[in-house]
């Protein structure tokens, strides 16, 4: 689907060192029916899919800690962060990228994760679009420790913490990951736990 209201006039690539980073000119159509010329940085890393894993026996969600250096540099003191599982789809679809992330990351099995929406976190910047899931997990379903693939560079360690706990560390800001919090804010809504 095309916007008749923008004209792209020119793509120039400021980086392509890890993902892409390009300046966008482009004509606007405001809605005053004035045309303006306006140019704007955009950084495409992909889209990427996350997962809350709760158990409702235990009353429990994984999330995992790593080093976040974004977060570091504006102001978070040690750069560590809560999160849920996550991951860039590289070329899988949502489902399977979710499926692979989870056990790689956190050491957990699934087969049938629930989508349950998809949301562009900073579409003032950043092309990315992150497709959100849920899911049960059982100690039958753990394969492996998790942590990450060495390759990847990957250094992740895995929390089993309960969800009441969960609940107060994002009133504490102790979890400000989005999508972290957006899942929980989702499993309460929804009552997942109960």
């Amino acid at each position: 689907m095309e916007n008749k209201n923008v004209k792209i006039t020119n793509r120039k690539i400021l980086s392509d060192n890890w993902y892409l980073l390009e300046e966008i000119e482009f004509d606007y159509l405001t809605s005053k029916g004035k045309w303006q010329n306006q140019k704007r940085e955009s950084y495409n890393r992909g889209n990427g899919a996350c997962i809350l894993l709760f158990n409702k026996e235990k009353q429990t969600i994984i999330l995992t800690k790593q080093f976040r250096m974004p977060s570091y540099i504006n102001g978070n003191s040690n750069g560590m962060l809560l999160e849920v599982c996550a991951g860039l789809l590289d070329g899988d679809d949502p489902k399977t990228c979710i499926i692979k992330e989870v056990e790689e990351e956190v050491g957990y099995k699934i087969t049938s994760p629930k989508k349950v929406f998809e949301l562009y976190s900073t579409p003032g910047a950043v092309t990315e679009k992150i497709h959100y899931f849920i899911s049960l997990y059982t100690p039958s379903m753990k394969v492996s420790e998790g942590g990450g693939l060495d390759s990847e560079n990957e250094d992740i360690e895995v929390l089993e913490i309960p969800f009441k706990k969960a609940i107060e560390m994002v009133k504490t800001g102790e979890i400000c990951d989005t999508k972290t919090v957006l899942l929980i804010q989702y499993a309460q809504l929804h009552n997942l736990l109960n």
